[in-house]
């Protein structure tokens, strides 16, 4: 398989600038005491942002490449490992965050069941993804798929679907480009 993020890894944070996670700290509802984990979490662009909230910052990303640039940011701890198959045990983690990642893996299904097995009860996922019925963003889905990407968007309906059989409070949050998912595991 072609690791596309691999090789935007050493200037990914250069076009694709840190953003200080105002709406995720809040969805998140941080600061928490536990730990907190990043699926795709890449070069922890954004999980940065949770070090000083949290009392550990897990990272899990397929492209070792994006990894060794979160090494740079003190404090995360890296896992190389695919969204469908997390190396953490069961009830690991009080918060898990996925910030424009769902439309990448290959099992979307199979990632959200995966998060739902290492978050403990009482826990929280927030999804963030763009808002595939946004134009601008279609023209984003387009040029991925031109450029070969295993990209597949959903939109908020069919994202809450994927949590059909999970028992928690689930709502979804759109505002401009993005869609935000929340799912509190009971």
């Amino acid at each position: 398989m072609f690791d596309h993020f691999g090789i935007l890894a050493p200037v990914y944070e250069k076009y694709i600038k840190p953003k200080a996670p105002e709406k995720l700290t809040e969805l998140a509802q941080l600061p928490i005491e536990g730990s907190l984990l990043d699926v795709g979490g890449g070069t922890g662009r954004v999980s940065q942002f949770f070090l000083k909230d949290t009392g550990k910052v897990f990272l899990a990303d397929l492209s070792h490449k994006m990894l060794v640039e979160s090494q740079s940011k003190n404090g995360l701890i890296p896992a190389c490992s695919h969204s469908e198959f997390l190396p953490f045990p069961e009830g690991e983690f009080e918060r898990i965050v996925i910030v424009d990642v769902l439309h990448h893996v290959c099992d979307q299904q199979q990632t959200i069941n995966e998060m739902w097995r290492v978050l403990k009860p009482g826990g929280r996922i927030i999804i963030e993804e763009p808002d595939i019925h946004h134009w601008a963003v279609k023209l984003i889905a387009l040029a991925e798929k031109l450029a070969l990407m295993r990209s597949h968007f959903l939109d908020a309906d069919q994202i809450l679907t994927l949590f059909t059989d999970l028992p928690g409070n689930k709502k979804s949050i759109q505002e401009g480009h993005n869609i935000w998912i929340v799912v509190d595991k009971k």
